[in-house]
């Protein structure tokens, strides 16, 4: 069953940076490399909710709430996929996970729900203290 493995989440203070990771097997990868794929995050109590998605092209697009602050990209050598977070905040506590799309065109990828993307794992931990 293929599935993505995600790594990197600690606990900051309120303005630190951390690195999240995601990886995939390696058929999977190089399957979904050609796609969509997004970060996501859900915090308690809350519905999970996308922050950044890279189409195949390498294009990207942000939330409103990591615009200017969180970058994502992927490796598909390394079959990574990479969330750069900078000035954390403590709103930006929540689980986040990664996931991957068959939107093959960026418009699709930017509109996909997150009900689109498959391969969820487990997510890795963010916590940001003031």
């Amino acid at each position: 069953q293929v599935q993505l493995v995600e790594s990197g989440g600690d606990s900051v203070p309120a303005g630190g940076s951390l690195t999240l990771s995601c990886v995939g097997s390696g058929l999977f990868f190089s399957r979904y490399s050609h796609y969509c794929m997004g970060w996501f995050r859900q915090a308690p109590g809350e519905e999970r909710e996308g922050v950044a998605r890279i189409a195949h092209t390498g294009t990207t697009s942000y939330a409103a709430s990591g615009k200017g602050r969180f970058t994502i990209s992927k490796d598909n050598v390394k079959n990574t996929l990479y969330l750069q977070m900078n000035s954390l905040e403590p709103e930006d506590t929540a689980r986040y996970y990664c996931a991957a799309g068959l939107q093959s065109y960026e418009t699709a990828c930017w509109a996909a729900k997150t009900a689109d993307f498959g391969g969820w794992g487990q997510g890795t931990q963010v916590t940001v203290s003031s």
